[in-house]
This record gives C-alpha cells, structure tokens and sequence, in this order.
C-alpha cells in the first residue's frame, strides 16, 4: 500500500526541486523530496554557478543553423551535434532549426526576460532571508570578445536586452584591460552586465536542502521512481525503488529525465539532453575580478574563495556518459586564448552533466494537460540556477492557489 502522504510529492532533488519545496513549505504545505541519488549531485553540482539575467537571448538565433552545420565536423567545437539517427532528436533539430529567426529570437526572449530578472532578485531575497553560506556576490558577469567580429555580434544584441530589461555597459579594448587585469593584452572589448551574479552552485543546493530539512520537509535520497501510476486524470502513487509514495499532489522536477518519467501516462515532452562540462582547479594567483564569458570559445570562468572553474559547451549525443577529454581540453584551450593565467595548478574535478534542452528554449512549467493533480518544472536548458528561485514561487502558487505573479502561458506544459 502507498505510505508516507504529503501535501506534495516531489521528484527530483537538484535546485529546481528544492526550490519548489522551499516556497511550497513557505505555503505551509508538507513536502516530501524523491531523489534517485544524492540531492544536489547532477546538473545542479557542477555548473559555473552564474546567475544571469543577461542570457535571455535563446540558442535558436539567426545563423545558428550554419553555425551548427560547420561544427558538427568538429568533435570539440562549442556546440556539437552527434551524427545520429535518433528520430526524437532529429524532430527536435527541425523544430530548433524553424526558430533560428529574428521574429522567434525576440519572442523568446521576451519570454525568457520576465522569469530571469525576477529570479535574480528572488536568489538574493532569499540567501539572506536564511543565511545562506553559498559564497554568493552579486558581481556582474563580463562578456569578452578577443576580435571585431564578435564584438560587432555581441554589440547587436544589446538594443534587444535593453527591451528585456537587462542593463549592460559596452566596453572598448582600454576600458576591457582597465576593468579586467586577469585578461590578455590587445582584447577587442567586452560587454559587462551589472545585474548578473554568482555564487557556488553545490554550496547553494547543500544550504537549500538544510533549510527544507529544518521546516519540516523529508527527503528520502538513493531512492529511484520507477513509474507514476494513474487513475483517469488523477495520479494516485508513485512507485520507487523503497516502495510506493503518494500525495495530494505531484511535481516532476526531474530536468532532463523527466520525459522518460511521464512518457507512459501519456506525456510528450521534447526536451533533449545537452551535454555540458566543466573542470574545477585550484584558484590561479592572477583571478578574474568577475566571471566571465569568453565568447568566441562559449567558456564561462568563475573564481571563489576556495575554487575556479571553467565550464560550458552544448553537445547533443543523447545520455552518452563518456566524459570527454577533447572537450575538456576545448574548455582549457579556450582560456588560454584570454588569460594571463588560464586555470590553477591543480584539477580538482572534471565533470560533465546533462541539461533540459527544449527546442523553444523555455521552461515547461505548470499543471499537466491531462491530469489534475500532476504538476512539471523542467525543461530549464542552461539556465536551471539562474531560474530556479521564481520557478519555485510560480509552482508553489500555482499549486496552493492557482494564481501566479507571472502569467504561465507561455510555459505551459500543452504548449506543444
């Protein structure tokens, strides 16, 4: 028989799902949390920890399909399409490929805007309402461009940022070396974006978890779901690998294996796998004042007291699990086209993790289509961290009460 019923069930415990507890509790419902490992421990752990309102721009721009067409014959390019005959993937490339216009472009980003800015002051709001220890600086993240061209690409998106509602200082080559002394002599210039911030992404999910845990929250780690069970337009247990569980409600937070999860019960999320990496090192003598983003190489660096890292590329290869050195070496290479010191003399962990990708590059948040009880919070893309604070509030309210500060529409689960 199913035990343990809460006011809401949750599966999956990264930083989507634990936000989602920590505002459903501040609701004053009782939750309980399902992870199939440790809370925190996989696309949540190993990211560049950036908060960015500045990344309201999708994947999906004009030229990107040329752009992806050059690199799939680069093993280590920054966005990496394995040759595949995956037919979900293939549908996925299609439709991804029909919005790389400028009309498509701007209407996600409009979209994308609304849940960036106010997540970004939502995090802060909440690490200091608990005292959160998770090294967070609200620093500004800085683009840089090492020539004209990308300089003259970066420079083209502001004007459509600045209608998103993000601020942004363009800086030429001498204002770049005056603000940044960790970068190489001669860079082209850069864009710094004052309202984005940082902060160490397992050090923030550590302090969410203790935070649900001491207001009444459970959360039952090594404990994989195997199935939802439903009745109708009703879900009536889950059914993990400790037995059944149940509750008045369920809210998949699962990131890139949620369609996997609610493909049986009549579900068709298309959301593909993105492959991202990083590596840790000990912090170099010379750090970067701010993280950065190294444009022409998509390589994000962020410094912490006690870490640095550098991250990113997109690769599409499904759920292939080999942690490839020819892109951690892209990751390496990359900084060193940019820094005076590109990395620490010690490696202390080379990563990689899988990112919710949808075509349309937005979240898919809210109710299910077919079941009254059944709620999802995936689909985050890159942007998990950066949006997690408002996806929790948007859950919580629309599960306690049906009314959200931000329209769900355009996020909605039957959008597709």
């Amino acid at each position: 028989m199913p035990s343990n019923s809460e006011d809401v069930l949750i599966l999956g415990g990264g930083v989507i799902g634990l936000s989602c507890a920590l505002f459903l509790l501040e609701q004053g419902r009782s939750v309980r949390i399902l992870e199939k490992n440790t809370v925190g421990g996989a696309t949540s752990l190993g990211n560049c920890g950036t908060l960015t309102p500045s990344h309201a721009l999708p994947l999906a721009a004009p030229g990107m399909i040329s752009k992806a067409l050059k690199y799939m014959t680069q093993a280590d390019a920054p966005f990496y399409i394995k040759p595949s005959t995956d037919l979900s993937l293939l549908d996925w490339l299609l439709r991804f490929s029909l919005r790389c216009n400028a009309k498509d472009q701007r209407a996600t980003a409009m979209a994308k805007a609304p849940l960036l800015n106010a997540s970004r002051a939502l995090l802060q709001n909440t690490i200091e309402k608990y005292a959160m220890q998770c090294q967070f600086q609200a620093s500004g993240v800085l683009y840089v461009c090492n020539s004209s061209q990308y300089l003259d690409t970066l420079s083209a998106e502001l004007p459509l940022l600045t209608e998103c509602g993000v601020r942004s200082e363009p800086l030429d080559s001498a204002q770049l070396a005056a603000r940044e002394p960790a970068l190489l002599p001669d860079m082209a210039g850069g864009v710094f974006f004052p309202d984005d911030a940082h902060f160490r992404p397992d050090a923030y999910c550590a302090e969410l978890a203790r935070v649900v845990r001491a207001m009444g929250a459970v959360i039952e780690e090594d404990c994989e779901v195997y199935s939802i069970a439903v009745d109708g337009d009703q879900v009536r247990h889950v059914e993990t690998s400790l037995g059944q569980r149940q509750a008045a409600n369920v809210l998949v937070a699962l990131a890139a294996w949620s369609p996997a999860m609610v493909k049986d019960i009549g579900l068709n999320l298309p959301i593909q796998p993105g492959k991202g990496y990083s590596i840790t090192y000990t912090p170099p003598t010379i750090l970067p004042k701010t993280p950065l983003v190294l444009t022409e190489r998509s390589v994000c660096v962020t410094a912490w007291q006690d870490g640095y890292r550098l991250g990113s590329t997109m690769e599409f290869s499904g759920f292939d699990s080999l942690l490839n050195a020819k892109r951690l070496a892209a990751l390496e290479r990359g900084a060193h086209e940019y820094l005076h010191e590109p990395f620490g003399d010690e490696v202390k962990a080379r990563w990689f993790g899988w990112r919710p990708m949808t075509y349309d590059d937005l979240p898919i948040l809210g109710q299910s289509p077919k079941h009254r009880n059944l709620f999802l919070a995936t689909g985050h893309g890159m942007l998990g961290m950066s949006m997690s604070a408002i996806t929790g509030q948007l859950l919580a309210e629309q599960i306690c009460t049906r009314t959200t500060a931000i329209d769900l529409a355009p996020y909605a689960p039957g959008r597709f």
